[in-house]
């Protein structure tokens, strides 16, 4: 399962993609974004990654205090597949990808409820 070093690298590499991806879409692409009408999408995009990526340092914090709670290493797994799914489909859709994309971003938003389920779970127990 997900450790809390791979947590936090993951919620570092996440959080700085974001920036990256933040400033390159505020500067670089928004002419084109604003063209095809896609500017909310990608920063809808930008926004759920940035919390998330807060979220998993937090887990990776967390799980200083419970080592081996299995929750937080579901919580981290499942807040990086919604990173990847929710936010990642919402950057192809803005890049114009095919409507079909538009499906998987529901199931990466299941991902997030998991991952934040996973978290309550966690502080209920102990």
């Amino acid at each position: 399962m997900f450790s809390q070093k791979l947590t936090l690298i993951l919620g570092s590499v996440f959080g700085g993609l974001g920036v990256a991806l933040g400033a390159f879409g505020a500067h670089a692409l928004k002419p084109m974004l604003l063209a095809n009408n896609k500017l909310e999408t990608f920063e809808l995009a930008v926004r759920y990654q940035f919390y998330h990526a807060f979220a998993l340092l937090i887990i990776g914090l967390t799980m200083n205090s419970f080592p081996t709670d299995i929750y937080l290493q579901r919580a981290s797994l499942f807040m990086t597949l919604g990173i990847i799914l929710f936010s990642g489909s919402l950057y192809a859709l803005a890049f114009n990808a095919g409507k079909a994309v538009a499906f998987v971003t529901p199931i990466g938003g299941v991902f997030f409820l998991l991952g934040w389920l996973m978290m309550l779970l966690t502080f209920i127990k102990k």
